[in-house]
């Protein structure tokens, strides 16, 4: 990874440099396909966050990208960490958060995971079971627990209730086994599933998560956190596709107020794609080879990429997300956030670079004529994408380079 950043850049202007250094520098590959990272399309985000939900703190989830230096931008402004595994837990702390600022969200934790987070003070970690508590007394009985109950997440791209949550007919006997065991259970986290489309399902889990504070002040505990968990999407999603951030606003921070009025009662979050999934990630990919069919009077083209299926598109086609590929240079020219006009397109499929006839990105595609050497962008590509992608057939994952566009 490169870790200059460039200031003031547009992301058109760093790829172009990009390509510019590859074809001078004799150490660098010019065909790996590489990701722009604009850490300013970040700061936006977080300043949006700010200004429509000041009461909610947000603990980015690591999972969704672990780009490094995103990691140490978001730590720097001030924002905290959802992690689930000792790697994702000394990343946050190297990259300078307090150990406060991190949640060990992982509700069934490896052994010397646990450890680890006793060892470094990360003492705020999540539960859905006895198994875990007791697990929980032996390693780490000082720790800060937090109860994640089942809610309906089946108003989401990914509905996570199936592995992780506890019903709510066992919360009762959940918290009398930590009283008996003298744990110090804090509050209450749910999940209403990744990228959700309904705004209401946070308001249906926020009541939950009400009924669950007040039955917990029956047993004796005095709860003061509350985790919203994840599933926010970004701003530009459609609405078919699911809420915008705007639409969740507008229900989780009146809800939160009205439900839980007294400021003795810190709310966090863990958005994950909202940080990253949006424009704040480009990835562009080369064609390393082209092959021709003539059905009749019909031409066809099978394009093969340096990225594909399993490495950056593992997730996004998992997720079934529609993927739209443009032309970022043919024949040598630049055509970012352009459209070539008058250009004809013909109907193609895109391969990944492996030798598995799974290795498909775009299996009914249309695109111009284009050759080898010639590159293609996907923009919105942050989310769940290098951080699935893998290294298999011996094909490395991309490169990442960054800018930074925020101005003051």
């Amino acid at each position: 990874m490169d870790e200059t950043i460039f200031y003031g850049e547009s992301v058109e202007e760093r790829i172009k440099r990009r390509f510019s250094e590859s074809s001078t520098n004799r150490n660098m590959d010019s065909e790996n396909p590489f990701y722009v990272g604009d850490l300013g399309e970040i700061h936006r985000q977080h300043m949006k966050w700010k200004s429509l939900l000041p009461r909610i703190e947000p603990f980015y989830a690591v999972k969704c990208n672990p780009d490094p230096l995103a990691v140490k931008y978001l730590a720097s402004l001030g924002v905290g960490f959802d992690c689930a595994s000792k790697t994702e837990m000394e990343q946050a702390l190297y990259s300078g958060a307090d150990a406060s600022r991190i949640i060990y969200a992982q509700p069934t934790k490896q052994l010397s995971f646990l450890k680890y987070a006793h060892q470094n003070n990360i003492s705020l970690m999540t539960f859905d079971s006895q198994e875990e508590l007791l697990k929980i007394k032996n390693s780490y009985p000082e720790a800060k627990l937090v109860l994640r109950i089942l809610v309906d997440d089946t108003h989401s791209a990914i509905p996570l209730g199936r592995k992780y949550g506890a019903p709510i007919q066992t919360v009762e006997s959940l918290l009398h086994i930590a009283k008996n065991l003298k744990l110090n259970v804090v509050g209450v986290s749910f999940h209403v599933g990744s990228g959700c489309t309904h705004a209401n399902a946070f308001y249906h889990a926020i009541a939950r998560a009400r009924d669950v504070f007040d039955q917990a002040k029956s047993i004796g505990f005095s709860f003061d956190l509350l985790d919203v968990g994840g599933g926010f999407n970004e701003s530009t999603i459609t609405s078919d596709k699911g809420a915008t951030f705007e639409d969740v606003a507008k229900v989780l921070g009146p809800t939160v107020d009205e439900m839980f009025p007294s400021n003795n009662v810190r709310v966090i979050a863990e958005p994950g794609r909202y940080y990253v999934g949006g424009p704040a990630y480009t990835l562009c990919v080369g064609i390393v080879g082209r092959r021709t069919i003539e059905e009749g009077q019909t031409r066809k083209y099978m394009y093969y990429l340096n990225d594909g299926f399993y490495g950056s598109f593992l997730m996004p086609t998992l997720d079934k997300i529609k993927l739209n590929p443009k032309v970022l240079r043919k024949d040598g020219k630049y055509y970012y956030d352009h459209v070539l006009k008058d250009e004809k397109t013909y109907p193609c499929t895109i391969w990944g670079p492996t030798g598995c006839s799974l290795d498909c990105v775009i299996k009914d595609g249309k695109l111009p004529e284009l050759n080898a050497g010639d590159w293609l962008y996907f923009e919105k590509f942050g989310a769940y994408s290098v951080t699935a992608a893998t290294t298999f057939n011996g094909f490395e994952k991309p490169d990442m380079i960054h800018v930074n566009s925020f101005k003051e």
